[in-house]
C-alpha cells in the first residue's frame, strides 16, 4: 500500500496533478491539498476520477469503470467513518495512478 506520501503522490498522478518532468505535484487545486485529511479534497478526487462508492454496514467498496478497486473493512475497525471513506478514495486513486505509464 505504501506510506501516506506515496499514496498522495500516486493519487495526484491519477488526477492529473503531477508534473512528470519534475517528478512532483503540480497544479494542485489548493496548496494544502490532502484528500486523506480533507473531506472536500477526497470528494473532488472521487468525482474527478469518476469513482463509485458502495457503503453498507459491512464496509465500503470503491469502483472505477465498474470494476472493484478497493474494499475497506467494516466500520468497527476505525472510530472515524469519514477517515475510512477518505482513505479508500485515496487508495483507489493511487491504484489508478500506479497503473498509469
Amino acid at each position: 500500500m505504501g506510506t501516506d506520501r506515496e499514496l498522495l503522490e500516486a493519487a495526484a498522478k491519477a488526477a492529473g496533478y503531477w508534473a512528470s518532468e519534475f517528478n512532483c505535484p503540480a497544479n494542485l487545486p489548493r496548496p494544502d491539498w490532502n484528500p486523506l485529511t480533507d473531506d472536500g479534497d477526497a470528494l473532488r478526487l472521487a468525482v474527478k476520477l469518476r469513482l463509485n462508492l458502495s457503503l453498507d454496514r459491512t464496509g465500503l467498496k470503491v469502483f472505477h469503470d465498474d470494476k472493484p478497486c478497493i474494499k475497506a473493512g467494516g466500520w468497527e475497525s476505525r472510530a472515524d467513518e469519514n477517515e475510512v471513506v477518505r482513505r479508500a478514495i485515496v487508495r483507489a486513486a493511487a491504484e489508478i495512478g500506479r497503473s498509469m505509464k
